[in-house]
């Protein structure tokens, strides 16, 4: 009989103790060209090496967002896995997607973003199919990202930053008549993890 595994669809690594001044360098010596994402917060980087199902449900929503942005006429800047971080605060992260809408005008023609001085994306997505050891919430509350989509492989939530804490919505805060639940019927058949043989 066939034994049937999970599929792995991202491998995490934490480092403890790590300084702020190391978390910098090691982005800085392992530069822009990588899969990789990290995210830092007192003192522990969370290294993340998304696998296939990760990187497809990135994408779909990614999509997705596209394209309720494109049918709304509304301006878009997408930064992807854009390093986001502050040193007043000293935390940083590197979602799946994250995009500028109602701060688009700010950044439009920006390639080189910094929060010390920029605004922060308007929407972040977060794909965290394996509970993620490093809670990310914090990090993105500190650095002021306004709205998160969070799916973790069964369902996709909202959350939607309310005095330096997040509350789970019902509804998009950047897309403020979509109501989340309307878009379960498009992301969960097409992106529920399945078990392989």
């Amino acid at each position: 009989m066939p034994t049937i595994q999970p599929n792995i669809t991202e491998n995490r690594v934490i480092l403890n103790h790590i300084t702020w001044e190391t978390f910098n360098q090691i982005l800085k010596e392992i530069g822009d060209k990588r899969i990789i994402r990290l995210a830092y917060d007192k003192g522990i980087v969370e290294i993340m090496t998304p696998f296939g199902q990760h990187e497809y449900s990135n994408r779909f929503i990614d999509n997705l967002i596209l394209v309720i942005a494109l049918e709304l006429d509304l301006d878009i800047k997408t930064m992807g896995s854009l390093t986001l971080k502050k040193e007043m605060v000293k935390k940083g992260v590197e979602p799946d997607s994250c995009y500028y809408l109602n701060n688009e005008p700010l950044v439009r023609h920006k390639q080189d973003i910094r929060l010390d001085i920029d605004p922060p994306p308007d929407l972040v997505l977060e794909i965290d199919m394996s509970n993620s050891s490093l809670n990310k919430l914090p990090i993105y509350a500190a650095l002021g990202v306004p709205e998160i989509w969070r799916y973790d492989g069964n369902q996709l939530i909202v959350f939607i930053l309310n005095n330096y804490n997040y509350i789970q919505s019902d509804s998009s805060l950047t897309f403020s008549w979509l109501k989340i639940a309307d878009l379960l019927p498009l992301v969960l058949p097409n992106l529920s993890c399945k078990l392989q043989k």
